[in-house]
């Protein structure tokens, strides 16, 4: 039997040790905390003794970047048993990966690399989520990617791709609303339409972050996925369309890069938690 567990419907945000001492006296806490699991796989130190005092009041999702749940190669056990490790020792709300690979012929190559959809991939991922959740034994949420391309190969829409891993291996998805607009913009393709597709009653948490507009070599419009800035205009009404048709879901502001103050990413998750707000309001009105 996985664990269910999950995160309040409330917006949170990714802790950064920057901010460790204002969350500590912080008089609006946010709804969660989320943290790059590879960032903790050690055994000690200070990374573990700040994640502990924050996990003692504060709900907790933990999300992988190392996995390479879509590559060709095996699982790396070692990589997953440090996680499972991890995993009982935090025992969070959440646990989360990319619908991505990144690793290949042992190297370990730094980023979140698209997939064909086919039915030779899914049936791959769907061996890969299996052994995940079988190992850790909680359900995973898989994230929908950031593209920059799509492969000629695929045959499968990508959010039919999702909905059929979920349905196969009891997974959730993690919705990533900038994803949606990076890879839609790229792609030249609608993000609402995308999003009217989504399998929303799949969808454990959602991601916000800020992205990049600039162009490519040939002067078309590129959008990046950053995490670096403020979330965009252009995303907020996408991810009031997704709360006012699914309720409120756990949300987290994204913000790796150029990490600001902690009241410049309070106030961001603020702007979220409104969304949310309004949307309890009206369901305890129907």
């Amino acid at each position: 039997m996985l664990s269910h567990a999950s995160l309040p419907p409330r917006a949170g945000t990714a802790f950064k040790p920057q901010h460790f001492a204002a969350l500590q006296r912080s008089d609006a806490p946010p709804g969660f905390i989320e943290v790059h699991a590879e960032n903790y796989m050690g055994d000690g130190g200070l990374p573990h003794a700040q994640l502990a005092a924050l996990r003692a009041d504060h709900a907790l999702s933990l999300h992988g970047v190392g996995l390479s749940i879509g590559g060709d190669a095996p699982l790396d056990r070692g990589h997953l048993l440090r996680l499972r490790r991890l995993c009982d020792r935090y025992d969070p709300q959440s646990f989360s990966e990319h619908l991505a690979w990144s690793s290949h012929d042992g190297l370990f190559l730094n980023d979140l690399l698209p997939l064909p959809y086919t039915e030779d991939t899914l049936r791959r991922v769907i061996t890969h989520v299996s052994q995940v959740q079988d190992l850790l034994g909680r359900r995973l949420l898989l994230e929908n990617p950031a593209t920059y391309l799509q492969f000629a190969a695929s045959t499968i829409p990508e959010t039919e791709f999702l909905a059929e891993i979920a349905a196969r291996t009891g997974c959730g998805l993690l919705l990533d609303v900038t994803n949606v607009l990076v890879a839609c913009g790229n792609r030249g393709e609608d993000p609402a339409a995308y999003l009217a597709q989504f399998p929303l009653h799949r969808v454990g948490e959602i991601h916000l972050a800020g992205h990049h507009d600039t162009t490519d070599r040939h002067g078309l419009p590129l959008l990046i996925d950053d995490h670096g800035s403020r979330i965009a205009a252009a995303v907020w009404p996408l991810y009031d369309s997704v709360i006012a048709r699914a309720g409120p879901l756990p949300t987290l502001v994204e913000w790796d890069n150029d990490v600001p103050d902690w009241a410049v990413l309070r106030h961001e998750a603020q702007k979220a938690q409104a969304v949310l707000d309004r949307a309890a309001a009206q369901v305890r009105a129907a």
